[in-house]
């Protein structure tokens, strides 16, 4: 096999990865499994949904819609001085699902989850002003992060998932090893907040 036609299979692999694990898709199974371990019975699973929905789903359908309008190329949004509109949306739908959780008695552990989502929405922000940091190795480590502190430390399995994308962030070139480093680090950390609860 050449040189050229190993990369090609790489980059396809690399490409498969990251389409299949993107946040919006790790953030509703993610999300649904939170929702049924905080209940503790299948109405969990409409609270996952509705935090699928506000945290992943919602802001995916922003991104979309900003294509089409021809704002950006792709899903990706390579350009970081053009992803502050998208952190606005992903807190503001975060929020709003969280108000209709407190309004509607949600179980506090996926309340938590929506708070450690939150507070992780901010802190890329605030890091994307000035670097480049990876969203996708973000959400990915803090799905399987929250999943251990919520189900079982089991679910730290779930890492080989993140490398993944990770992975698959640098060999299609959108980040460094340090950016999706530093986005794993940041999504692992959203589960401290089950330490406060």
């Amino acid at each position: 096999m050449s040189t050229s036609t190993t990369h090609e299979a790489g980059a396809s692999t690399a490409r498969t990865v990251t389409d299949v694990f993107q946040p919006r898709n790790v953030l509703l199974a993610g999300m649904l499994a939170i929702g049924l371990a905080a209940a503790g019975h299948w109405t969990g699973l409409l609270w996952g949904l509705l935090g699928a929905l506000c945290a992943g789903l919602v802001p995916a359908g922003y991104i979309e819609w900003e294509r089409g309008r021809g704002t950006w190329g792709d899903r990706h949004v390579v350009d970081r001085t053009k992803r502050a509109p998208i952190f606005l949306v992903i807190l503001g739908s975060i929020g709003t699902g969280s108000a209709v959780m407190v309004l509607g008695g949600a179980p506090s552990g996926i309340l938590t989850a929506m708070l450690g989502l939150w507070v992780m929405t901010v802190v890329l922000l605030a890091v994307n002003t000035v670097w480049k940091i990876s969203v996708d190795a973000s959400v990915a480590s803090a799905a399987v992060a929250l999943l251990a502190a919520v189900h079982s430390p089991w679910w730290l399995f779930g890492y080989l998932m993140t490398a993944a994308v990770c992975w698959s962030r640098v060999a299609l070139g959108y980040h460094t090893v340090g950016q999706v480093t530093a986005g794993t680090a940041l999504g692992a950390a959203t589960a401290g907040a089950f330490l406060f609860v």
